[in-house]
């Protein structure tokens, strides 16, 4: 008793979320998976159930404890009465405690359950990468991270208080079979009845709720693609246009959850309307008995508190099989995250160092250097950096060995490709910009020297201690654009891929980065993608790239005498 105890209190006092590792979870089925979570966490729900049947016994004694004192009283023993009221006060203290431990050890493993489903769907997004937005609509995840954990975490929560349900239904039903046979076998039959008929409107309320839920992702989706292309939408006259659309669809998603709310409405009904059935039954039953003096008054009290008590766990029930239920479907749609595949993948070699090369484009990025690669079509540049960094397939080779057959995690540390859709995300400026936690003062100042940033960090409140807000809303495009710079440069992988990092930066601001970064990136090797006069000048090496291939490369002076086509893409068709 004592280890239990202790075991307890750490529980209690130490219990951190969410947990360093939340293991390797079972996703060959639903079932399977919230099995796996239940596992993963036996210990506190196994305590809260005893906790949760501890709660409900001293509930299911109280009636038994009363109708004895009404007996004692009708009997005029005083000594009898005072014992059983010293019983009743003492099941009112084990209720209360084993209430609040039982509702901690629920509120524990609800959110065990949750920030597990969490931190596995989180881990297997940034597995997946660029995969996940081609499987799975951006509603489709945010409904997962808004309504599914808590479905799960439900799932498990109501597994403490059903267990102790159905044992406090199955004492009861002892007490009332050995106290009156009758009276036992009408809530013995009664419950499986009033379960039976409730059954049939889960399977209704389940399928309103899983065509509400996709309402509401493919609504997400739709805001999400709205806000993405608002500005464009605004150029071209459409945002009127998907506003309606998206008003429409607001509208049926509204409906459907008008319908889940009547069938909910129905069904709690149903909970009360039933029960309340039984209790009248046993009640007018048990009166009978009492007028015919089969049954003492103290046993009617008896009776008749039971048959009131019994509404509680079976609509306990009732809820759990609705929880589980939803429950289930919400694993099930866990679980089709975590059973995709990447479309990209590595093998197990060692990832060795030399040139880093596209033979789809002609493209090879050499050791030491820092290279400009100008393209006609900047689709072209983008599609060649995303080959180039193993994240689209593409025949490319590192020192002359596929990058495919290479290990995945190594190549993602000596390769980084930093683009313009890579975000900003909500925390201290300084974690958000040294992603390692690894960087010292000296080198974030450097860091932020080469992209022109100490400027934004100075007039910030804290400095770099400042609390950003997502996306870095507070900062404008051409300064969220300089410290995305500030952060790749911190991570200094020894192959360096930029995607027009200046593109939002005025020219005085864009030529001293671009003087800036070859001295910063020394013995390194970066390649930028831009079009800009004032990096291309820069640059140790340009290539030129038209129709998806190289065309021309040497310095941005030679090629703007020798190649008319390098000459017009650089120049935007100006003298």
């Amino acid at each position: 008793m004592l280890i239990d105890l202790r075991t307890c209190e750490s529980l209690w006092v130490m219990r951190a979320l969410p947990v360093p590792d939340p293991g390797t979870p079972d996703t060959r089925s639903p079932t399977r998976y919230l099995w796996w979570t239940m596992r993963t966490q036996w210990r506190p729900l196994v305590i809260g159930i005893g906790f949760a049947i501890l709660w409900w016994l001293g509930q299911a004694l109280v009636p038994y404890v009363i109708g004895a004192a009404v007996n004692a009283f009708t009997a005029k023993d005083r000594g009898a009465l005072v014992q059983w009221s010293v019983v009743l006060l003492g099941l009112g203290g084990v209720q209360a405690v084993a209430g609040v431990l039982r509702h901690r050890f629920a509120v524990i493993t609800w959110l065990s359950a949750a920030y597990r489903t969490v931190q596995v769907t989180g881990r297997q997004a940034t597995r997946l990468g660029a995969t996940l937005p081609k499987r799975l609509s951006t509603g489709e995840v945010v409904s997962v991270g808004n309504s599914d954990i808590a479905s799960i975490g439900n799932a498990l929560d109501i597994m403490l208080r059903g267990s102790g349900a159905l044992v406090a239904i199955a004492v009861v039903t002892v007490i009332l079979l050995s106290s009156s046979l009758p009276l036992g076998l009408m809530v013995l039959v009664g419950v499986p009845v009033m379960v039976a008929a409730v059954a049939p409107l889960l399977k209704p309320l389940h399928h309103r709720q899983q065509r509400q839920r996709d309402l509401y992702g493919d609504m997400a989706t739709r805001a999400a693609d709205i806000v993405v292309g608002l500005r464009v939408l605004r150029g071209i006259g459409g945002e009127q246009v998907f506003a309606d659309r998206y008003r429409e669809e607001s509208q049926r998603t509204r409906q459907a959850g008008v319908r889940v709310a009547s069938m909910e409405s129905l069904l709690e009904g149903m909970q009360i309307l039933l029960p309340g059935l039984l209790v009248a039954a046993v009640t007018w039953l048990g009166a009978r008995f009492a007028l015919d003096r089969q049954i003492s008054g103290g046993d009617l009290v008896a009776f008749y508190g039971y048959a009131v008590f019994l509404i509680a766990p079976l609509r306990t029930l009732t809820e759990a099989a609705d929880k589980l239920t939803k429950g289930h479907v919400a694993a099930r749609r866990v679980c089709r995250i975590l059973n995709l595949d990447p479309e990209i993948t590595g093998g197990a070699l060692a990832v060795p160092d030399g040139p880093l090369a596209d033979r789809e484009s002609g493209v090879v990025v050499r050791p030491g250097l820092l290279i400009a690669l100008a393209a006609a079509d900047a689709e072209d540049a983008i599609a060649i950096a995303d080959r180039l960094g193993h994240y689209t397939p593409g025949d490319v080779t590192l020192d002359g060995m596929p990058v495919a057959d290479l290990d995945f995690a190594a190549l993602r540390e000596r390769v980084l490709v930093a683009d313009n859709a890579a975000k900003l995300f909500s925390g201290r400026l300084r974690d958000e910009l040294d992603v390692r936690g690894a960087a010292r003062d000296d080198d974030l100042a450097r860091a932020l020297h080469t992209a022109c940033a100490l400027d934004i960090v100075e007039a910030l409140p804290d400095g770099l201690d400042t609390e950003i807000a997502e996306a870095g809303r507070e900062f404008s495009g051409g300064q969220q654009q300089r410290l995305r710079l500030v952060r790749a440069l911190l991570a200094d992988p020894e192959i360096l891929i930029l995607v027009e990092p200046t593109s939002a930066v005025d020219a005085h601001t864009e030529a001293r980065i671009a003087e800036r970064l070859g001295k910063a990136r020394a013995g390194r090797t970066t390649l930028v993608c831009t079009t800009s006069p004032l990096v291309l000048d820069r640059a140790d090496l340009v290539l030129y790239v038209a129709d998806g291939t190289v065309r021309s490369e040497g310095t941005h002076r030679e090629l703007l005498q020798a190649d008319p086509g390098y000459r017009s893409t650089v120049t935007r068709g100006e003298d």
